[in-house]
């Protein structure tokens, strides 16, 4: 059994697939494992560019489980609290708890009576949606109109989830103080959505935030990604870096192996697909009847949005610096229709003008090379790598002038950090794309965007006898938790060797 790709989805899979009893090879065509899950060094500054935080932990201790060790033996979980503190255009700070019994009164205090029970009452409906849609549909294949059954066994059930309304549309009903109508809007974004056309049943991602909690591994996330690959390479897996897939082989109407740019042939009687969907069937998979619907699902589909990064390697600490800060513009619309080329920039898309700004900054020793300094890893919404027609991000100069603008924005926001640079590395969708083959650099494949955007993501079972799918890019979607579902997903298909 083949595996393409040593993200978290593809390494997770060879783990459990492994542990299950098949030969499994992993195939990366980058130097390290990780994928998105990435990690910089230098000069004694570290930085994650990816996942900055865990969130669901059953997922991930239940993956070790099956594996074999227990994940807290492995890793060393930290439990972040305050979990984000936030920052309004108006200057009103929000350090919101780490556990979610907490959130009300944090809310109230800051944002006035009764601001607290709008919240708690969002994430109780939240946890009613939660509670529908955990089982059938992310931890069970995505099976077309057999899934809407599920979904829809019961009347009251298809109320609570409510797939006619958007994610604002709930915030709207529920949260009548706009600093939280704002706060609910962000968390489109992390399944690379706009909260105006995502389902309303992405409550449910600060709910889990919240109720689960949100952790920090010490030393960096790409820890947690070492630990599933040494996992994988003790259940008898073989990890092969530096290979690149050129094609998934097909002979009979079933997969049959794999050729590596080179010119090696692998073969194999299942291939695991843990790489970009649309790069899978654009570019891995011959044409075929059988692939056509997914081709076509993904044509109709709206790639989910990029991100431009820059790492910042930093003279002197932050007093009351949280683990994480995101700093909102006062505009939150105008970032969605630049990022998506709608409303006011209708097929037009270009970087964010005055973007979301979030901040992480562990107080890691791991992360920086003495106690005199830190190194932040900051994030804005941004256009995928579209030259043809959208926003070309290697067009000389951009990157540059559009680095120097979110420093500009930080200062204006209350962190200035201009004169304290030691050194500063940009990286923008084009660098993603180049990086892990993600169309675009599109983080999360395709996004939320639209009722009927969940069912066009490729599911699990791909079109051909012998493959199937995990990562972001399939069901049941993007995040570390999502894509190890994915994993345990597929790994309870296939079944023992």
């Amino acid at each position: 059994m083949v595996v393409v790709g040593a993200g978290m989805g593809g390494l997770a899979a060879a783990a459990r697939l492994a542990a299950l009893g098949h030969r499994v090879t992993v195939l990366e065509q980058a130097p390290g494992i990780g994928g998105k899950l990435g990690w910089f060094a230098r000069d004694g500054h570290a930085f994650d560019t990816g996942p900055s935080l865990i969130t669901l932990p059953q997922v991930h201790r239940d993956l070790f489980a099956a594996t074999g060790v227990a994940l807290e033996d492995v890793v060393d979980l930290v439990r972040l609290d305050p979990a984000v503190t936030y920052r309004f255009a108006d200057g009103t700070p929000l350090a919101v708890p780490g556990r979610r019994a907490d959130v009300p009164d944090a809310v109230d205090a800051v944002l006035g009576p009764g601001t607290g029970g709008q919240w708690a009452a969002l994430t109780a409906r939240a946890e009613a949606m939660w509670q529908v849609t955990e089982q059938p549909f992310l931890r069970s294949p995505l099976a077309g109109a057999a899934t809407l059954a599920r979904l829809a066994r019961r009347a009251s059930d298809v109320a609570t989830v409510a797939p006619w309304q958007t994610l604002r549309g709930v915030g709207t009903a529920y949260l009548r103080h706009p600093h939280l109508r704002t706060l609910l809007d962000r968390y489109a974004t992390y399944s690379g959505s706009d909260p105006r056309r995502a389902p309303a049943v992405l409550a449910t991602v600060p709910y889990v935030e919240q109720e689960f909690g949100s952790w920090y591994v010490r030393g960096g996330l790409r820890r947690l990604g070492e630990a599933v690959a040494a996992r994988a390479v003790d259940r008898g897996a073989v990890v092969r870096t530096g290979c690149a897939v050129e094609r998934v082989l097909v002979e009979g109407g079933r997969v049959c192996g794999v050729r590596l740019a080179g010119g090696e042939v692998l073969p194999a009687d299942a291939v695991v697909s843990g790489a970009d969907a649309a790069a899978l069937y654009a570019d891995l998979l011959p044409p075929s009847r059988a692939t056509r619907r997914v081709r076509r699902d993904l044509a109709r589909s709206t790639p989910s949005l990029s991100g431009f990064v820059l790492l910042l390697a930093l003279r002197g600490r932050t007093p009351g610096l949280a683990h994480h800060t995101v700093l909102f513009p006062a505009d939150y619309d105008a970032e969605f229709d630049a990022v998506f080329g709608t409303g006011r920039y209708r097929g037009a898309p270009r970087p964010v003008d005055d973007p979301t700004v979030y901040v992480s900054a562990p107080d890691d020793p791991a992360t920086r090379p003495d106690a005199g300094a830190e190194s932040w890893f900051v994030l804005v919404n941004a256009p995928r790598h579209d030259p043809d027609g959208g926003v070309d991000w290697d067009a000389p100069g951009l990157a540059d002038r559009y680095a120097q603008r979110v420093l500009d924005v930080l200062a204006a926001r209350g962190l200035d950090v201009r004169d304290r640079v030691r050194w500063c590395v940009a990286r923008t969708p084009a660098d993603l794309e180049r990086d892990t083959r993600s169309v675009g650099g599109s983080i999360y494949g395709t996004s939320s965007n639209g009722a009927r955007a969940a069912f066009l993501r490729p599911g699990n079972v791909g079109p051909v006898p012998g493959l199937f799918l995990v990562g972001g890019s399939a069901h049941p979607g993007g995040g570390l938790p999502l894509v190890a579902l994915s994993a345990e997903i597929v790994a309870r298909l296939v079944g023992p060797a």
